[in-house]
């Protein structure tokens, strides 16, 4: 029976769904007699600290949120901010005859379903609606065929909520107390760091190794064509039977891991090269074999998200936002599932289309199904794919911008699926010759013909490493038997270096955590965009490089709490949270093992070290948490760079350090914080150490006492006062120095304490007006100004600063204030057209300096790029950054700032030694502001550590 004609008998239905822009959307299939009516998400939720705790909880409830004496018991909360929702709710929910919960179908959506029942408290039936498309179709189905709430599903989700509440607030607070304020630790979010610290590990002890090889272009002597060219290009395989050495053959210390290679030197493989230089060369082998090919399995959420990052470079969270308004406006499937599996009416869908746009002979015989490869798939979902029984093209869906490419891509995808493999020839051809001096070489090319393209005609996967070849790439090698004769047009000698590990990118990373059976993949774009926004990860063009700070974090971590960021326990943990999702164990007798190291169970005790045998003990993570004396938080935040100097990260940042405060020749400097680790050379701290300090002693202020001082700072040069010991900085008594930006015609090494009075005089009291509001002047970062209440009008001169009088200042006052420039500035550079936006990119001169525009999105240049120097592509890829970037959390700790794009490995040191140059006289007075802010939110920050924070 349809919505309408159910209707038509009475009755009035309320249906309640996450978003507003699901309910606009699924009202408009269901028609009168129906509320659609949105929850806006979670209504409700575990406490974001003591204050929200109802009074009659008291102890750790009130700081936890859940009551572990009493069967880990969670108390939820209505959120501040969804009370006036929920009153909403309910007044519709008066007025309702039945009650539909259409939250999504994931474990997090029935749990939602859940809380907005148990808050509701509905008096009428309630039925549980599910769907996975937003389609007329779909949703009339999901109407007529409800389910019951599945309270397993609901039981799961609560257990994994209450885990990473009591993982987030045992264990950030140590953070807190032993690295810095702010900090938090969340069960998958610790691990995801552990993995970027560790492939940076790997690159700072990576030692490159040089060797050599020769590349050869041989002619058949015959006239070719494209589908039979006259010569290959063959790189040297061996030399007298022996394997001539390639990059895989040594390993991350720069040595061979075996002797059974010939390792060419320069020297040695010149000298072969001119030995080949009058040697006859013939065709040894050719070795033909079928190729073969079939399509890739149609999206599942992590598929899409790294095949969003190669293609269209787009980070997990830009694509799930995308991929999210695409399925609340019925264009796509559920965004968010595991499986890669298609319905019948989809199959059909896409069947017709490969038949209407390539042609019948590119549909094999019987649909393609595919197999699940993901462990415990949390959900029986279909695949990410076009919605409704007939997919509209791209050019059908009226779509722009991000949501064209990403429906694009998924649509190509899916009809690829359903399409023939892609069949062709590989071909070896292996070529030999004699040297004069008597050596056997021989050399090796490799080709590819495709006969058939078959699917690759839809799609071609895109891959992580930016030199591979991608499927639909052909090589063709001329058509030679054994023994033809071949010549050697030319030899070339060519030298390599081993390259250190790739860092992860968002797709690198993302997949390994699948790999390794860590997280869900619903959760690992929040999980990416967390370690982003704590500061322990920070991105260099598409590369995740991980801070100084998240090193002494993971540190501590493993020396500490090893088994909390083991791979393998953490793997077994979500492997155990899904047999309580199935029923196969139960959540509070888990819970209890875990946080008190009851019983033997090794899946749920949390010991560093310990469980190595049948029977043993595992200690808690309340043991753990409760024993912090040998934790030394000096130690566990140093790190050797070489030559006696360490690398510390103090409370306001990183920094280099030789000797110890109290010893004589005692060196320190800060550190960039957006230097890469692996670019912290011993050279390049001995540079910071050679830099002035900064601290230079001006004097006694005369009036005060105070000794005078004059730094380099964040923001450049400044002078300040030295408050005695025992002056209270925080609290209600808290005393803050005497702080002044030096001007631009003053140095460090020329200012004097008159100058720093006079300085620390501002802002300077010129008057008031004649409704009594006072008018003072000031020295700002961008230059002095005068400031009226809220009204700022800058100054032409720092001397106006002190000399400025009241009748100048009123006259100031009564002029129009400017508004922007009086005329737009020509662009500095052409750029072209941005291959994303399809706008013209141009370079312009802004208040922060240069930056490139394609009219809707700015990027500031970086340290290392220049107006001269910039090329197109790099203007691009500023804007891809910029785009993919989403807006900043207010967190305790601000996120490290975007590194320089990297350079070729030959000038890492320089480009390293010049972007300190320019950036370290602009840190240490932020990372000091930026502490203070850190410290007074740090209630704050224990709520948001836990929150949904794997």
């Amino acid at each position: 029976m349809s919505p309408t004609s159910e209707t038509a008998h009475g009755g009035r239905r309320l249906v309640i769904v996450e978003s507003p822009a699901k309910a606009k959307t699924i009202k408009g299939y269901l028609g009168p007699g129906y509320v659609v009516e949105a929850s806006v998400g979670h209504i409700r939720d575990l406490p974001n600290g003591a204050a929200e705790v109802p009074e009659k909880y008291t102890g750790e409830v009130r700081r936890l949120g859940v009551d572990v004496e009493h069967d880990f018991q969670p108390i939820y909360v209505v959120n501040a901010d969804k009370k006036a929702q929920v009153r909403k709710l309910k007044e519709l929910l008066a007025e309702s005859d039945e009650l539909y919960l259409a939250t999504d179908e994931d474990r997090e959506g029935e749990a939602i379903a859940w809380h907005l029942q148990e808050v509701l408290k509905p008096k009428v039936p309630v039925h549980r609606m599910v769907f996975h498309e937003i389609t007329k179709d779909a949703i009339r189905a999901a109407v007529a065929n409800p389910r019951e709430l599945n309270t397993r599903m609901v039981d799961a989700q609560e257990t994994r909520r209450i885990l990473d509440r009591l993982y987030g607030y045992e264990v950030s607070p140590v953070l807190w107390k032993k690295v810095m304020r702010g900090l938090s630790a969340g069960r998958v979010q610790s691990v995801a760091t552990r993995l970027v610290v560790e492939r940076e590990r790997e690159r700072i002890a990576f030692r490159s190794a040089e060797y050599w090889d020769l590349t050869g272009t041989f002619s058949t002597g015959r006239a070719g064509d494209a589908s039979d060219p006259s010569s290959l290009v063959a790189r040297l395989n061996a030399v007298d039977g022996r394997r001539v050495a390639q990059g895989r053959d040594f390993g991350p210390d720069g040595r061979l891991k075996s002797d059974q290679v010939l390792h060419l030197d320069e020297a040695n493989a010149r000298a072969l090269a001119i030995a080949l230089e009058n040697a006859s060369f013939s065709v040894r082998s050719v070795e033909s074999k079928p190729y073969r090919r079939s399509p890739y399995a149609p999206f599942r959420t992590t598929t899409l998200q790294q095949e969003a990052s190669r293609k269209l470079g787009f980070g997990a969270k830009s694509t799930m936002q995308v991929a999210q308004k695409l399925y609340e406006n019925g264009f796509i499937t559920y965004m968010r599932t595991d499986s890669t599996t298609l319905s019948d009416t989809a199959v059909s869908a896409a069947r017709a289309q490969v038949t209407q746009l390539y042609g019948a002979s590119y549909l094999p015989d019987k649909p393609r199904t595919y197999a699940g490869k993901v462990k415990n798939a949390q959900e029986a979902h279909e695949a990410i794919r076009p919605s409704g029984d007939r997919f509209r093209t791209p050019a059908e869906t009226g779509l722009t911008g991000d949501q064209f490419k990403l429906y694009e891509l998924i649509w190509k995808r899916t009809v690829a699926s359903q399409m023939k493999d892609a069949v062709g020839n590989s071909v070896t051809v292996k070529i030999g010759g004699r040297s004069s001096d008597g050596r056997d070489a021989e050399f090796s090319a490799s080709g590819k013909t495709i006969t058939f393209h078959g699917f690759m005609k839809a799609y071609v996967e895109g891959a992580d490493d930016p030199n591979a070849e991608l499927d639909d790439r052909e090589r063709r090698l001329p058509q030679v038997a054994e023994g033809d004769a071949l010549s050697a047009e030319e030899l070339s000698v060519d030298g390599h270096a081993t390259k250190p590990p790739a860092r992860y990118t968002e797709a690198s990373l993302v997949k390994e955590l699948e790999e390794r059976e860590i997280g869900r993949p619903s959760t690992y774009a929040s999980i990416i965009g967390t370690i982003l926004d704590r500061g322990y990860v920070f991105k260099k063009g598409t590369a995740l490089v991980p801070s100084f700070l998240s090193f002494a974090v993971v540190n501590l971590l493993e020396t500490h709490f090893g088994r909390l960021v083991d791979y393998d326990f953490t793997a077994k943990m979500e492997d155990d949270l899904d047999r309580i999702a199935q029923g196969e164990a139960q959540a509070v007798p888990w819970l209890r093992r875990f946080y008190f190291g009851e019983g033997d169970d090794h899946s749920a005790g949390v010991a560093s070290g310990a469980g190595n045998g049948d029977g043993d003990h595992l200690g808690g993570l309340k043991e753990l948490v409760t024993d912090l004396g040998a934790i030394d938080a000096r130690e566990i935040s140093s790190f050797p760079v070489g030559d006696g100097i360490m690398l510390r990260v103090g409370r306001y940042g990183p920094y280099v350090e030789r000797g110890e405060k109290e010893e004589e020749g005692h060196q320190r400097a800060d550190v960039p914080e957006d230097l890469a680790p692996d670019e912290l050379t011993v050279e390049y701290a001995e540079e910071l150490l050679a830099k002035p300090s900064g601290d230079f002693e001006l004097g006694a202020d005369p009036e005060t006492g105070h000794q005078i001082v004059a730094k380099d700072g964040r923001y450049g040069p400044y002078v300040t006062e030295l408050l005695p010991d025992g002056t209270p900085k925080t609290g209600k008594n808290a005393v803050k120095p005497r702080t002044a930006s030096l001007f631009k015609s003053m140095s460090l090494d020329t200012v004097t304490l008159a100058d720093a009075l006079k300085l620390m005089s501002l802002p300077r009291v010129v008057g008031t007006d004649a409704e009594g509001v006072e008018i003072t002047a000031q020295n700002g970062r961008y230059g002095p100004y005068l400031k009226k209440g809220t009204d700022s009008r800058s100054l032409e001169n720092e001397d106006q600063l002190f000399n400025i009088t009241l009748e100048e200042a009123l006259a100031i006052y009564a002029q129009p204030k400017q508004r922007g420039r009086a005329a737009a500035k020509p662009p500095l550079k052409e750029l072209g057209t941005d291959p994303v936006s399809e706008r013209p990119v141009v370079v312009k001169d802004g208040r922060f300096g240069p930056y490139v525009t394609d009219g809707e999105t700015n990027a500031t240049l970086r340290t290392d790029d220049s107006v001269e120097t910039i090329t197109p592509e790099r203007g691009y890829e500023l804007l891809a950054e910029k785009r993919a970037k989403a807006p900043a959390k207010k967190t305790a700790k601000k996120a490290v700032k975007k590194a320089p794009a990297k350079k070729a490995p030959a000038k890492k040191a320089t480009t390293a030694k010049k972007a300190a140059a320019k950036t370290t006289t602009a840190k240490t007075a932020a990372k000091k502001t930026t502490a203070k802010k850190t410290a007074a939110k740090s209630s704050a920050a224990s709520s948001a550590s836990a929150k949904s924070d794997e």
